[in-house]
């Protein structure tokens, strides 16, 4: 089943971005300076979060600094002509990027080259001129990330996280199917595969924004706490694709398997499915008696001597059966992990409540002794 995100219109980013083309365009207003270099570095200045506006704000002053001083020095030599142009362009990027400033190369060239057709005989009031809006849209820009809807990405962490568990069910179980059922694949687990990798990179760099975030603004212990636990999760969830990876790249011409072992197999991995989409990863007990035969049946596996009367073997010392068990009963080793996980962070909650409640008594005991 494919699952719809809902469609904002209009994100904190966006909204934040406007404020700050605002209040920067405004201020320029009036002090009676050129808006455009202003507003063009408060749009790019806007940052996921407060830190990498901070860290960000003294590298793309000096290097916006460099970018005026070129566009100076060449409208100076060859006035407002292609050569200036393209010198500016070139002289910044390779200063800057000699310089390590790299986070405020874009910056830095389009001040100087936008700098260009304004900029007449008074070169030097030019340039302070030039700096004064560069300072004023990078300082703006980041009071604003940093006071107006600052950036939290709990929510978005966390739902990101149950849908990628769900998705990786769905993922493994199609995959059983194609090995259990010795079908062919075409090439949709590969892909899908692929895509989940992509979005738990994805959710990984909004765990890092959160950490930088924490530097900056008050989180309570609860929402820390909370955080540490799916952070937790989300690092099994990688260790999960590991497993889920293997299964999908398995070597081609796999052993036909006996029927009875194809149905304990495949509904390992259906229960599997449905541990990764409870929200607590509840293992029923029929799962754990089909995870104890696969267990006996792995034993067997690996001491089965590979040339006794079997087929003949590849050259690979692990064979693919004993790769495909070892694969589910680790994937089942990390789902307990995450369900003792949900557990403890269960039994935070209640005691976090737990003397809320003792407090509330005792309060409203001495206030009927009053």
């Amino acid at each position: 089943m494919k699952q719809t995100i809902p469609y904002k219109f209009i994100g904190g980013r966006i909204a934040k971005t406007g404020l700050a083309v605002f209040i920067t365009a405004f201020i320029c207003h009036m002090l009676d300076w050129p808006a455009m270099f202003a507003v063009i570095t408060a749009i790019v200045t806007i940052e996921p979060t407060v830190a990498d506006s901070i860290q960000k704000a003294y590298v793309r002053f000096p290097a916006a600094a460099i970018g005026a001083g070129f566009a100076v020095l060449f409208t100076f030599i060859f006035g407002d002509s292609p050569y200036s142009y393209a010198s500016v362009s070139l002289a910044t990027i390779i200063v800057c990027h000699k310089l390590k400033l790299h986070d405020g190369m874009l910056v830095a060239t389009l001040t100087g080259v936008a700098m260009i057709s304004t900029v007449q005989d008074h070169y030097l009031s030019s340039f302070f001129i030039r700096l004064g809006t560069t300072t004023t849209g990078i300082v703006v820009s980041t009071a604003v990330n940093f006071f107006v809807m600052p950036p939290n990405y709990s929510k978005s962490i966390i739902k990101n996280i149950h849908a990628l568990y769900r998705r990786s069910g769905d993922i493994l179980h199609k995959r059983g199917l194609e090995i259990f059922n010795s079908q062919g694949s075409d090439g949709t687990v590969r892909s899908d595969f692929q895509r989940l990798i992509k979005d738990i990179d994805k959710t990984e760099t909004l765990c890092h924004y959160q950490k930088a975030e924490y530097r900056y603004h008050r989180f309570s212990r609860e929402d820390m706490r909370n955080f540490h636990y799916e952070y937790k999760k989300l690092t099994i969830l990688r260790q999960i694709t590991y497993h889920v990876g293997n299964l999908i790249f398995l070597p081609t011409g796999l052993p036909e398997l006996e029927e009875d072992r194809k149905k304990a197999a495949a509904g390992v991995l259906e229960d599997i499915k449905d541990s990764l989409y409870d929200p607590g990863f509840l293992i029923t007990e029929s799962h754990h008696k089909k995870i104890s035969e696969v267990t006996q049946w792995f034993i067997e596996q690996k001491q089965l001597n590979p040339a006794g009367g079997l087929k003949p073997r590849t050259h690979h010392h692990v064979q693919p059966e004993t790769a495909i068990l070892y694969e589910i009963l680790s994937i089942h080793d990390l789902i307990e992990e995450l369900n003792q996980i949900q557990t403890m962070e269960i039994k935070h909650r209640k005691l976090l409540k737990v003397p809320l409640e003792a407090g509330a008594h005792k309060r409203r005991g001495a206030g009927m002794n009053e």
